[in-house]
């Protein structure tokens, strides 16, 4: 089984980049899922050509960061969540479809679809504030077990919005 996560970056992030588990850059989670290895099939290669098209269309996005909340078990997790956008939604449902097309399964399929709860977890006293603009600019395909090790997590694809010329 493989776990994978589509997420958007708040903080800036290269192509490649190996980090702990337990060091996040500050993100927005998208879809976490698992899926099955295929047989001469790379599923992380499949899912970023279905996943390009709705990722590059959501670019540019201005969210706005609401309120604070306590996610997990008994609120423990202090997150602040993300005002409704429907170019957000719209982004994580196309995302769960071309997630089910790969033969994906969502890792928390209570918070999916018309559930899903856009949120930026607090991290190392890093976190934004209730008001501030976030622009959907970095959307990746994070594998969560490199190698099979659960330890690290390594970015394998982003999606940016193209460069401004000089």
């Amino acid at each position: 089984m493989r776990n994978l996560i589509l997420v958007a970056f708040v903080e800036a992030v290269a192509d490649g980049l190996v980090f702990p588990r337990s060091d996040w850059p500050l993100h927005i989670t998208l879809l976490r899922f698992d899926v099955e290895p295929s047989d001469g099939v790379d599923v992380a290669a499949r899912l970023s050509e279905l996943v390009t098209a709705p990722a590059m269309g959501a670019l540019g996005a201005e969210l706005t960061v609401g309120p604070d909340a306590g996610f997990g078990h008994q609120g423990s997790i202090p997150v602040s969540l993300v005002e409704h956008h429907p170019i957000l939604q719209g982004l994580h449902e196309e995302l769960f479809e071309a997630m089910e097309s790969v033969g994906g399964r969502a890792a928390t399929p209570r918070y999916v679809m018309e559930n899903y709860r856009p949120h930026i977890s607090h991290h190392d006293g890093k976190r934004p504030k209730p008001g501030d603009a976030v622009v959907l600019d970095q959307i990746a395909l994070v594998d969560m077990a490199p190698e099979g090790n659960h330890t690290i997590r390594r970015i394998l694809k982003v999606w940016r919005l193209p460069a401004e010329p000089n």
